[in-house]
C-alpha cells in the first residue's frame, strides 16, 4: 500500500499537521524524491476534500522545516539534498547572527585551553612510540584499560565480567552496540522521543525502531510487555539518566520493572549515558543491574571536554567477540593520541576536576533557567545541559520554534527526535551549555516572553 498521496480517512486533526505529516513519511519512504514536484495548493485540496487555506499551511510549515521548497512560478518541490538525520541543532555554516540554543554541549570554559595545552606539552616531551606506531587495537589501547575501567567505576559499571571497548566517543559506540545486538530487520524498541540519530542509524543498518509510550520517567513498562507480546524484540534502548530529550530520570524502581521484563522475553538492553557521573543522586545504572545483557556507553565529550572524542562501550562477555569485529570493521579502533589524553587525565585527576567545574557550571546554568523561565512549564535534571518545554499556551512546536528563531533564538525541536507518530506531548528542547551565562540569560529572557504571549509575529529581541 503506498503512502504517496495520502486518503483523506488517514488524515486527523489539526489537518495541516497531519497532511505536512504525510508528505515527510512519503520522503522518508522514497515515495517523494528530492527534486519531485508537488501538486498546487488548489489541485490537493481538490483531491483530499480540504482547504486551500489548510494545504498553504502545511505547506508553509514544511518550507520552514527546509523539507520543502516553494519557488515562484515553478511550483513547490520536495528540498534536494535533504537530510536522512533530522539534526536538532543548526547546521555549520547557518548559525547567523543569533543565540544558539539548539545543539547539545557542556560549558567550555578557558580552563579547558589551559589544560589541553599543558597536556599537549608533556606529550610533546614525553610521547610513547607505541601511539604513533601501534597498528594493533590489543597493542594500542590495552594499557588504558585501567584508566577506562576507573572511569566506568565512577559511572557506577564495575567491569568485573564484562568486556570494554574504546570508541571514538558515544556515537561510534552507539552504533556497535546496535550492530551487535540486532540484524537486518530485527525490532529495536525505544523512548517515543529519543536519540536524534538512532532512527537513521537504525535505517542505515536495516533495523526497525518503534516509540514507546514514555512518562515522567520514561519508557513505560505496560508498553514494553506490550511490544514484546506483539512481536519480538531483540533490543531496549533507553537514556535513562536525564540525557533523553524529556529530561525525565529514570527510579530505581522503574529500571528494575524493565529489567525483569527483558529477562522475561529475552530482549538485551543498550543503555545510553553520554552525560556519565555528572549527574548527582541519580540510581545505579542499568547496566548495574542487569550485566549479563546490557551494552552501556559513555565518553568524556559531554562531561569533560567537547573536542575530547573518547569513550568506552562496556559489553557482556558473551557478547565481547561479536562486538569487537564489528568495531574492527567500522572504527578500527579509537584514535590512540585521544586516548593518552584521556587516561593521563583519569588517573592525574584532571578529569575529575573538570567534572566538577562542569557540575557547578550547569547547576548554576539550571537555577539561571529556573529564574528566568518561573511560572513556565519546563522539565529539568539537576546538573543537565538541558531543559525541556512543553509546548506553552496555543503555540505550536513549530510556531513557537519558528518564531523564537525570528526573534534571534534558535532551539531544538521535539520532532527531531519522534520516533513514533503517536507523540501528543509536543515540546522543545533548550540547551544551556554552548554559551555566555550572559547571553544564555538573554535568549532564555526572550523565550520566557514569547512563551507567555499569544502566537503572533512581532519580534520580542532584547
Amino acid at each position: 500500500m503506498t503512502i504517496w498521496p495520502p486518503r483523506r480517512e488517514d488524515l486527523h486533526r489539526p489537518a495541516y499537521k497531519s497532511l505536512a505529516n504525510a508528505i515527510v513519511r512519503a520522503t522518508e519512504a522514497g515515495e517523494l524524491n528530492s527534486g519531485d514536484r508537488l501538486p498546487t495548493h488548489r489541485k490537493l485540496a481538490s483531491q483530499l476534500g480540504l482547504s486551500v487555506q489548510t494545504v498553504s499551511r502545511a505547506y508553509d510549515d514544511l518550507i520552514r522545516r527546509g523539507i520543502i521548497t516553494g519557488e515562484v512560478g515553478r511550483g513547490t518541490f520536495v528540498r534536494a539534498g535533504r537530510s536522512d538525520t533530522k539534526t536538532p541543532y543548526v547546521p555549520d555554516g547557518h548559525t547567523g547572527d543569533f543565540i544558539d540554543l539548539s545543539i547539545l554541549m557542556p560549558v567550555f570554559e578557558p580552563q579547558h585551553m589551559v589544560e589541553m595545552q599543558k597536556a599537549l606539552k608533556r606529550l610533546s616531551a614525553d610521547l610513547p612510540a607505541s601511539i604513533m606506531s601501534a597498528f594493533r587495537p590489543s597493542t594500542a589501547l590495552r594499557r588504558y584499560d585501567e584508566s577506562a575501567a576507573k572511569w566506568l567505576d565512577l559511572c557506577g559499571v564495575d567491569m568485573t565480567d564484562r568486556s570494554l571497548l574504546m570508541t571514538n566517543g558515544n556515537t561510534s559506540a552507539m552504533t556497535v552496540a546496535l550492530m551487535t545486538v540486532a540484524g537486518c530487520g530485527d525490532l529495536i524498541v525505544t523512548e517515543d522521543l529519543s536519540h536524534h540519530t538512532l532512527k537513521a542509524l537504525a535505517r542505515y543498518l536495516g533495523l526497525k525502531v518503534q516509540g514507546l509510550k514514555t512518562d515522567g520517567e520514561g519508557v513505560m513498562p505496560d508498553a514494553f510487555a506490550a511490544a514484546c507480546a506483539r512481536s519480538t524484540v531483540k533490543a531496549l534502548y533507553v537514556m535513562p539518566s536525564g540525557l533523553n530529550p524529556r529530561a525525565a530520570t529514570m527510579s530505581v524502581k522503574r529500571r528494575t520493572e524493565l529489567v525483569s521484563l527483558a529477562r522475561q522475553h529475552d530482549v538485551l538492553i543498550i543503555e545510553s549515558d553520554a552525560w556519565g557521573p555528572l549527574q548527582p543522586h541519580r540510581p545505579a545504572p542499568i547496566a548495574a543491574l542487569a550485566p549479563e545483557r546490557t551494552f552501556y556507553f559513555t565518553s568524556l565529550t559531554k562531561c569533560i571536554m567537547p573536542g575530547l572524542r573518547f569513550g568506552f562501550l562496556a559489553v557482556p562477555n558473551a557478547y565481547q567477540s561479536a562486538a569487537a569485529n564489528r568495531h574492527l570493521v567500522t572504527n578500527w579502533m579509537a584514535t590512540p593520541l585521544m586516548a593518552e589524553i584521556a587516561s593521563r587525565w583519569i588517573d592525574d585527576g584532571t578529569a575529575q576536576r573538570l567534572l566538577e567545574r562542569q557540575k557547578v557550571a550547569l547547576g548554576r546554568r539550571n537555577r539561571l533557567a529556573a529564574e528566568v523561565l518561573e511560572g513556565l512549564e519546563f522539565h529539568a535534571s539537576e546538573n543537565g545541559m538541558h531543559i525541556w518545554m512543553p509546548t506553552p499556551g496555543s503555540w505550536t512546536e513549530e510556531e513557537f520554534v519558528a518564531h523564537a528563531r525570528l526573534n534571534g533564538v534558535a532551539m531544538a525541536p521535539g520532532s527531531a527526535f519522534d520516533t513514533s507518530e503517536g507523540v501528543k506531548d509536543r515540546g522543545v528542547r533548550i540547551c544551556l551549555g554552548g554559551d555566555t551565562p550572559e547571553t544564555l540569560k538573554r535568549g532564555l529572557t526572550i523565550i520566557s516572553r514569547l512563551a507567555r504571549s499569544n502566537p503572533e509575529p512581532a519580534l520580542l529581541t532584547l
